[in-house]
């Protein structure tokens, strides 16, 4: 198959491929790629792609990536770039009479206006004699000098790699500033970034015909993303004020309904609703293609589910306050009592394996402590089959986008496969306020 170029943003390295895979599928364009040679250092990855049309579909909705180019060549100098692009003329008699512009871009070197001119310069040789537009060209050429990452003061004078080749399509980076929360009628102290959460839809993939499902909502930043791609989205919390926008930064704009209307996506997020999913009214069954959430975990707001601590007096629900008995009235907010994060995942887990379809997916955050952290503390379960876990360090911790979909129906009585050591996230909110000394 044809080579490409991957061109990927220089962020959020270990989520790459795993996005790259999601598209693949979300999309149905095979995509090959030697992942032993994958280097987080590097913003470039050759892949083998059936051709240019399938490689504008499959990164046409990425956040990862930035653009994607055929493969005209490479090498470690200008005289072997310049002698592998000369091994195929044929492929340039497309573009002689074509409008055409340059891209020429460094990887940690930033290159001034004259190195850049003398680049485009040295490609002379193709001869191409249509106009040079700088917008709306018929043709868009990259070259990529790679200089590495480095903590000199300065960066080197020669590149590692050069790249070069044209431009078939380019990602869909444009959404992070399209949705981001500084720009949002309505946001919470527990709001996900735009980036991450375009990224979580891509591993969801959400798209048209879909049904999205978040049950630790807050302010609904997933149930926008997947709605955008078309998906139809729906969401819970056992706290309805961070919904209804009683309990946010920027208040008094009906809440979660404020940001649906302003990005023009009520007829796709159908709704929320207000209660404990550890004992969630759902029928019984396969509902959702997707679970996407971020469950709370304590560092900005902690998880809670029904119950009293000891001593609680259970009539004061009952209590008649103003002629109306307590737990009927608007402002009534029920017992609560702290939901361990290792028994938030486990809940979790059970939740998808029964509610998911086959084939659905479980897209979820997963706190750990760095220092403690090891691969076997990813929760598992008999009906659900791990497809990516990408690392967001934090210091002393991090954060972990796990992603897994429904490979079966979940047995009768199965539950989350225990772990033969305590994990690292469990008791994380009481470890993180602790600065992660021994408990």
């Amino acid at each position: 198959m044809p080579a490409f170029i991957l061109q990927f943003a220089h962020c959020h390295e270990d989520f790459r491929l795993a996005e790259l895979d999601a598209l693949s599928e979300l999309e149905g364009v095979a995509v090959r790629y030697d992942a032993a040679g994958y280097s987080a250092e590097s913003p470039i990855l050759v892949v083998e792609i059936d051709s240019a049309a399938s490689a504008a579909k499959l990164v046409r909705r990425a956040i990862l990536i930035r653009s994607v180019s055929e493969y005209w060549g490479s090498g470690a100098t200008y005289a072997e770039l310049f002698a592998e692009v000369k091994r195929t003329p044929d492929r340039w008699n497309e573009f002689m009479q074509k409008s055409f512009k340059f891209t020429v871009e460094g990887f940690g070197r930033s290159l001034t206006q004259k190195e850049k001119v003398a680049v485009i310069e040295s490609f002379s040789f193709l001869g191409f004699e249509g106009p040079i537009r700088m917008k709306d060209a018929e043709a868009e050429f990259l070259v990529c000098e790679e200089y590495g990452e480095t903590d000199l003061p300065v960066p080197p004078e020669t590149p590692k790699k050069l790249w070069f080749g044209r431009i078939v399509g380019r990602g869909s980076r444009h959404l992070i500033d399209v949705f981001d929360v500084k720009k949002r009628k309505y946001l919470g102290n527990t709001t996900m970034d735009a980036e991450l959460s375009l990224v979580m839809a891509n591993q969801a993939l959400a798209q048209p015909g879909t049904l999205v499902y978040d049950p630790f909502m807050g302010t609904g930043s997933f149930l926008l993303t997947c709605a955008h791609f078309g998906a139809c989205s729906m969401g819970s919390d056992i706290d309805g004020r961070q919904i209804r926008g009683t309990a946010g930064f920027r208040r008094g704009v009906n809440g979660i309904s404020a940001n649906v209307a302003q990005y023009q996506v009520a007829d796709r997020v159908l709704g929320s609703a207000v209660f404990d999913i550890s004992r969630n009214p759902w029928r019984a069954g396969a509902l959702f293609d997707a679970i996407v959430t971020d469950p709370p975990y304590g560092v900005r707001a902690g998880a809670k589910r029904l119950g009293r601590k000891n001593g609680t007096v259970p009539q004061k629900s009952f209590t008649v306050i103003d002629g109306v008995e307590n737990y009927k009235r608007s402002d009534y907010y029920p017992p609560t009592v702290a939901y361990e994060m290792s028994a938030v995942v486990s809940d979790l887990l059970a939740f998808a394996a029964e509610r998911l379809v086959v084939g659905g997916r479980l897209v979820y955050w997963l706190p750990t402590v760095a220092d403690e952290y090891e691969p076997e503390d990813v929760p598992l379960h008999p009906a659900l089959r791990l497809v990516a876990n990408s690392e967001q360090p934090f210091g002393s911790w991090s954060r972990r986008l796990i992603t897994m979909v429904k490979v079966a129906a979940s047995p009768e009585g199965a539950g989350p496969q225990k772990a033969a050591h305590d994990p690292a996230h469990k008791n994380f909110r009481d470890k993180y306020f602790n600065r992660f000394e021994p408990l």
